[in-house]
């Protein structure tokens, strides 16, 4: 795997080289968001994962997320953030990140959220690359269909495209159980698999970001149940 650490604080980049090479890590690094912006476009390609401080010099995180997601729309990125606003983590979730960490953090933490989202990343790009049967979907329904081995997913038989890994995931768990209705909790449990410190707004970010993706194909599945949470139903579409 090779990394690709936005941080201004070079003490704190020094530290997380030794974690990345005691876990055979490629890394590379940059201070500021101007550098990273130039390093991600220059070697994205080869980059398998970002960390990217919101608070940088020259150009904010949230700018250069949004400039890594032009590049790349499915690259999986982890904020790290000293801010405590629940805002700020919730907007950068908006602006295309798939996790986040608060500092200060723990390396053991930080390396445990690298390694999930890098599996669930590695599963997409290596299927997609594998052969298929057309009509192997692992879900389906009247409307909709998804292939778990080939991290595809169709609604009204057009590929929903750029999914990440959460938003895959989180589709899936929605759709495996139409009309039932999930709390926040349920799908943090369900789709993060670790302790989410209870910020539920985290699903919000997220759920807002699938139904932009999906709605460009076709009408809108994912429907909010007041004061309880998220259900696909996809039962009222003609046709």
């Amino acid at each position: 795997m090779k990394i690709l650490m936005i941080e201004d604080n070079q003490s704190v980049c020094e530290m997380m080289g030794m974690f990345f090479k005691k876990e055979k890590w490629e890394a590379e690094f940059a201070y500021d968001g101007e550098a990273a912006v130039e390093v991600y476009e220059k070697d994205h390609e080869t980059i398998d994962i970002v960390l990217l401080d919101l608070n940088l010099p020259k150009k904010d995180g949230m700018q250069v997320a949004a400039d890594i997601r032009r590049v790349s729309p499915t690259v999986p990125i982890i904020m790290l953030t000293a801010r405590d606003s629940e805002s700020d983590q919730v907007l950068g979730l908006e602006m295309g990140a798939d996790d986040y960490v608060t500092k200060p953090f723990s390396p053991i933490t930080l390396i445990a959220r690298i390694k999930a989202l890098y599996r669930r990343a590695q599963l997409g790009q290596i299927t997609q690359r594998a052969s298929k049967v057309a009509s192997d979907f692992d879900v389906q329904t009247a409307h909709f269909k998804m292939n778990v081995k080939t991290r595809e997913a169709f609604l009204n038989d057009k590929q929903i495209h750029d999914l990440t890994p959460k938003e895959f995931d989180l589709l899936k768990a929605l759709a495996s159980k139409p009309k039932q209705v999930f709390t926040r909790e349920q799908l943090l449990q369900l789709v993060w698999n670790y302790e989410f410190y209870g910020d539920e707004r985290t699903v919000d970010a997220h759920i807002k970001k699938l139904r932009q993706k999906m709605e460009k194909v076709g009408p809108k599945v994912i429907q909010t149940v007041w004061g309880v949470g998220y259900k696909f139903d996809d039962s009222d579409i003609e046709g």
